[in-house]
């Protein structure tokens, strides 16, 4: 299946979680979509709620069913907690990372600074939103590319720079100094029940 690009905020309803971190969707309809939203009562068996939980994580970082299966057992590989070094191998994409630096407003506008060629690691220009990040790499903006509104803007409303990177707002660089710890990582998601749902 390919990478969903439909409307996210019915997704973020859905799920009951905000996908675009601005918590904007759920604020006017804090219900599900669709005609019986407001009345619903469903009761989700185990395997619902583990398949809820994985669908809020793989839309959160704008993965496809089979990269975030692939990202699963590259973790599962890892020594330590599957669930954690799964969570820590998709925190540490390009993509995101430029987000959590606050180059872009959103994931997806993430995404598509690093596909338009935007983004440099270690001074090369890398457009692969799922490359990984390796800690100690320094994550900048084109020269070129630095005076698009959409750049400038983001960085003004930005005001939350996560403790594992560095940013340099006049150079429009920062560095992910270290990985992740799981305090760190979006608390609105248990891990365990996505590593529940890949063991049945």
């Amino acid at each position: 299946m390919a990478r969903y690009t439909g409307p996210m905020w019915k997704i973020s309803r859905r799920l009951g979680i905000s996908l675009s971190g601005t918590g904007k969707e759920l604020q006017k309809r804090p219900y599900p979509p669709g005609q019986h939203g407001p009345g619903q009562r469903r009761k989700l068996s185990e395997y619902g709620l583990q398949l809820q939980e994985k669908q809020k994580l793989r839309h959160m970082y704008g993965v496809n069913e089979r990269q975030f299966r692939k990202t699963f057992e590259e973790a599962g590989k890892m020594p330590g907690k599957h669930g954690e070094n799964f969570m820590i191998l998709l925190e540490s994409r390009l993509d995101n990372l430029v987000y959590r630096l606050g180059l872009a407003r959103t994931r997806r506008q993430a995404r598509q600074l690093v596909t338009h060629g935007h983004i440099l690691v270690d001074g090369s220009r890398v457009n692969i939103p799922s490359y990984r990040v390796k800690p100690g790499q320094t994550i900048a903006v084109r020269e070129k590319s630095r005076n698009l509104q959409v750049i400038k803007e983001a960085i003004e409303a930005n005001n939350y720079i996560p403790d594992y990177l560095t940013f340099n707002p006049e150079k429009m660089e920062g560095t992910y100094t270290r990985l992740p710890e799981r305090s760190e990582l979006p608390a609105e998601i248990n891990e365990a029940l996505i590593v529940e749902f890949y063991s049945r």
